[in-house]
């Protein structure tokens, strides 16, 4: 039944992390600092930094059948089951068609057609070689359509393409759906499996904004002056989101209210972001949560480590939180890269235990602060113990100018 006034809130976050594959560890090593960017060899491209995933892969599913599907859809069956056991939600007892699952994705099916490109590339371009599990690989809704084959959901499941704002995308879908009563519950956030595709570090080398370091774990560095562009890493984060109805219902541990979100778009550059329409889609979001710039206590930024959307980003931010003295601000990339379509999932889940403990995890690598990106409370290098922590702001953006922003508040 549609109840569109529901208040949303998260019971269940399951992910798998360049430098950990559960909340608790992710969480303590982003107050420690520890980077997960390691060095890894690219075909056509050589030694490059990057985040990649170390989690038990067949925990929820054979070998055979991570053989048989992607490394997006391995990443998100392990982040599904993980959410929904942090949930304390069996599966086997839900209404199973009542389960919404949706994936924010940057990108599908590059990696599995580079490889088959490469694999018959080996036989003469002999396309008799060319693999019939091509065309299920590398649908948009592959991953979706993964977790719910291994969980048994019959409920809706898609994928939600917003460039790299579609982690905080599928999360908005999840709690719009949720309203709207199309599902009881809602597994939502974003996968990326784009370290396996040597074009997209292509493109961005051929664009002057892949980073390189002689130390991997130093190459990510968002706000520093020396910085010179993305790491590229993978990774998952779904949640489980249902009302608070359901919630208080079963007891359930809620991590916090999904109180606001705006999502739009540039409608100026394919890869160049601007800072005016950033501005505007934080102040939608909260308008939306009812809340003050004053009122955000940490905004953990979406910058990539170049050097325009860093700037703009902090120009964008300093217009909306300018007078706010009670606001930090931090960023999560600077430790495990860009996530891609799971940057806004990860990025987000990373500050959420803030509500609980009052530490904002710092931005490391900034060796010299871009005066640029000076901004009031910026967490650089050692973690912050503040006073409280009511409401957290997160950003999401994307190329072909798409902005996102969600707000969550203590319960």
């Amino acid at each position: 039944m549609e109840n569109l006034s529901a208040r949303i809130v998260i019971t269940g976050i399951g992910l798998a992390a360049p430098n950990a594959d559960n909340l608790t560890d992710f969480r303590a090593r982003l107050l420690a600092g520890v980077s997960g960017i390691r060095e890894i060899e690219l075909r056509y491209i050589g030694k490059v930094p990057a985040g990649i995933c170390d989690f038990p892969e067949t925990k929820y599913r054979k070998k055979k059948e991570n053989k048989r599907g992607t490394r997006a859809g391995c990443l998100g069956v392990y982040a599904a089951h993980e959410a929904l056991a942090d949930a304390g939600i069996a599966i086997e007892t839900t209404e199973r068609d009542r389960v919404g699952v949706y994936v924010g994705l940057t990108e599908h099916g590059t990696v599995e057609t580079e490889n088959e490109v490469y694999n018959v590339s080996q036989y003469g371009f002999n396309l008799d070689y060319w693999t019939h599990h091509h065309n299920p690989r590398t649908v948009l809704n592959n991953p979706a359509g993964e977790i719910t084959m291994s969980l048994g959901i019959t409920g809706p499941h898609y994928s939600v393409g917003a460039a790299c704002a579609a982690g905080n995308a599928a999360l908005i879908q999840g709690a719009q759906m949720l309203r709207l009563g199309e599902v009881d519950l809602a597994l939502c956030g974003g996968i990326s499996e784009s370290p396996g595709s040597f074009g997209i570090f292509a493109s961005f080398r051929a664009e002057g904004a892949l980073a390189m370091h002689a130390d991997p774990t130093q190459a990510s560095r968002p706000f520093d002056m020396a910085r010179d562009g993305i790491v590229i890493s993978e990774g998952a984060c779904l949640y489980v989101l249902e009302t608070m109805e359901s919630a208080l219902k079963r007891g359930a541990r809620i991590y916090g209210e999904v109180a606001g979100y705006a999502m739009n778009s540039d409608a100026r550059d394919f890869v160049l972001p601007y800072g005016p329409r950033q501005a505007e889609c934080m102040r939608k979001a909260l308008a939306r949560a009812g809340l003050n710039p004053e009122d955000i206590d940490i905004i953990n930024t979406h910058a990539t480590g170049t050097r325009q959307g860093d700037i703009e980003e902090c120009r964008a931010v300093r217009e909306v939180f300018g007078a706010s003295k009670n606001t930090y601000v931090n960023n999560t990339k600077s430790m495990i890269g860009h996530a891609m379509g799971a940057a806004g999932g990860l990025e987000l889940a990373g500050n959420l235990p803030a509500f609980d403990d009052h530490m904002v995890h710092p931005t490391i690598n900034v060796q010299e602060l871009d005066p640029e990106c000076a901004l009031p409370n910026l967490v650089l290098n050692e973690p912050r113990q503040i006073k409280r922590v009511k409401a957290i702001l997160n950003n999401s953006f994307g190329m072909v100018g798409i902005n996102s922003v969600v707000i969550i508040t203590k319960v």
